[in-house]
């Protein structure tokens, strides 16, 4: 053997022992930010299921119960599980005479886990928060 190949013996394993920590934990991000993302996109179309639910209901009572009905379904569908899930509707519209615009507003709080990524810098849980509004039928009996 030559000098030069017993001075780098070894090295590869080295290399690999520094580096491989490092790659998992940047797929351990990717992978969290993803999950993030996603929950994102999900919780704005449960946003957008409540209102459009809450918008077709005839008093602001049965508006607040469909719009929470519509968030949850959408998100089990979806496979969202929340730690923690607020809904809040905004039913002032309904107390808007008939024939003037109006609009009822769902915004929906949830709480995601992400404590099973186990990865350093990303946090237990993620609140990931969304609103929309929704028009209510100006000629329509409220």
């Amino acid at each position: 053997m030559t000098r030069r190949a017993r001075q780098e013996r070894g090295s590869a394993t080295i290399e690999a022992v520094i580096l491989a920590p490092a790659f998992l934990l940047f797929i351990g991000l990717i992978i969290g930010a993803g999950r993030v993302a996603m929950a994102h996109q999900s919780v704005e179309a449960a946003a957008a299921e409540a209102a459009r639910s809450a918008s077709v209901a005839r008093t602001a009572d049965q508006a607040r119960a469909e719009a929470t009905a519509g968030a949850d379904h959408a998100l089990t569908n979806q496979g969202v599980r929340c730690a923690s899930l607020t809904v809040t509707v905004d039913t002032s519209g309904f107390s808007v005479p008939v024939g003037t615009p109006a609009k009822v507003t769902a915004t929906i709080s949830c709480v995601v886990s992400l404590a099973e990524l186990s990865v350093p810098g990303i946090p237990g849980t993620v609140l990931v928060v969304a609103s929309v509004g929704s028009p209510l039928d100006k000629y329509r009996g409220r």
